[in-house]
């Protein structure tokens, strides 16, 4: 950038001193500076949520860079990239023109990109007799460059710390699998101490575990189980210098087996939720664990059962409750960007829309069928529009779909929690031009 230069935007947008802050910024590279723009973009994604920003303006990001002609980023190669609409909503994989000005102003809000506007607001570039390019106007990456050491130290504290989660999340594993079997050890040996009372601790401790895990809140925790599983290995200790071992090889070999496969000292409940389970357990919070669940499903005797199950109802997952279509759009926001013209006005719309969606997701006409067929059409395109507005926090939108049409067909699934959490979300969140 031209020392000292600061350019406004074009049209109604305002300025702001986070703008003006930003010019400044990119006043300050230092002379020779460079930098891989796909290493920094990785460090970029890796340092999103302390950055600000959203996988999809990343999106937009990651197309912006590919209008830059060389693979580092350098004062001396230019810093403005000038595509036209058309061609980046093309590498922004088809995004409308409505969500990518919204997402480019997150970028520039986020200080990662700065506009440089021409005086009509195109983006062009002029160029001398050699066909350098002399003074260029669209969006420019100073921004990247001057920030590359911060980027690069968030990125690398991002790693550190999911590292040091999936540290204490293995070292907390282990420590409730120790103490589970410390605990149906010394109850079946008969070691002398209040089982009971150590028992109903274990189960205050595990209610504790937070659903969304950080280090910090697993830490404390840690210490707390370890503490419990040194006092059960100390009494159990004690019982054994009290014992006469006799070294007999019979009496060795002699050992208590618990043949009961459903013992109730089993106290250790799973460390990861299954995709369908979790899936119950964020749309009905008061529901029981599938465990405890599981435990109370009757099981089936004789040919009754299986009679029974035969002629359940096939077409029990369409009494799935339908919510108003104001109600959908407002959850899920997104799914507007695919409607016909950028717009749902009807149902007729959203199922046309969730169609694209489908396609996007990856989600097999199969599995999209086969929500039809077990919620109806427009429960279908309605959990569609809300898997779309969770992308960034599902795996496998196929797969997920799946799950969530079998626990229809089973009466688990509602749509109404999985609405209401996502109007609270976005209650906050306004939909800016960008």
């Amino acid at each position: 950038m031209e020392s000292g230069y600061v350019t406004t935007p074009f049209g109604r947008r305002p300025m702001s001193l986070g703008m003006l802050a930003s010019q400044q910024l990119a006043e300050t590279i230092e002379p020779g500076m460079k930098r891989s723009k796909w290493k920094l973009f990785r460090a970029i994604c890796e340092a999103r949520p302390a950055l600000g920003v959203t996988d999809r303006a990343l999106t937009v990001l990651d197309a912006l860079l590919t209008f830059y002609p060389d693979d580092e980023i350098s004062e001396e190669k230019g810093l403005i990239v000038f595509p036209s609409n058309a061609q980046l909503s093309l590498r922004a994989r088809g995004m409308t023109a409505a969500t990518l000005r919204r997402h480019l102003a997150v970028l520039v809000e986020a200080g990662l990109i700065l506009r440089k506007d021409s005086p009509n607001g195109k983006r062009y570039a002029r160029r001398d007799k050699a066909g350098a390019v002399g003074e260029a106007f669209g969006f420019s990456v100073a921004p990247l460059l001057a920030r590359a050491v911060e980027i690069e130290n968030l990125a690398a504290q991002a790693v550190a710390d999911r590292e040091l989660l999936r540290v204490t999340r293995e070292r907390l594993t282990v420590c409730r699998r120790d103490i589970s079997k410390l605990i149906a050890t010394a109850i079946e040996e008969e070691v002398s101490g209040d089982w009971e009372g150590i028992s109903a601790m274990f189960r205050t401790l595990l209610a504790r575990i937070p659903r969304v895990a950080t280090a910090e809140a697993l830490a404390p925790l840690l210490d707390e189980m370890g503490l419990l599983r040194d006092e059960i290995i100390n009494a159990l200790e004690r019982r054994i210098k009290t014992q006469k071992i006799n070294a007999n090889e019979f009496q060795i070999e002699r050992h208590k087996q618990n043949s009961n496969p459903y013992s109730t000292y089993e106290l250790e409940p799973s460390f990861e939720t299954k995709q369908g389970e979790r899936a119950v357990a964020d749309n009905e919070p008061n529901a029981e664990a599938p465990d405890e669940r599981r435990l109370k499903q009757p099981k089936p005797s004789g040919g009754m059962g299986n009679k029974a199950k035969d002629t359940a109802d096939p077409g029990a997952g369409h009494s799935l409750k339908s919510f108003p279509l104001g109600l959908v759009l407002q959850a899920c926001p997104q799914i507007l960007d695919y409607g016909p013209g950028g717009t749902i006005g009807n149902w007729r719309d959203l199922m046309s829309a969730a169609v694209i969606v489908r396609s996007m997701l990856g989600v097999s006409p199969s599995a999209y069928e086969e929500a039809c067929s077990g919620m109806g059409p427009e429960n279908a395109a309605t959990v569609i529009a809300c898997i779309l507005e969770r992308g960034g926090h599902i795996n496998s939108p196929g797969g997920y779909l799946r799950d969530l049409t079998r626990r229809t067909e089973r009466g688990e699934f509602a749509i109404g929690p999985m609405l209401m959490a996502l109007v609270r979300a976005n209650s906050g969140v306004r939909r800016h031009a960008g």
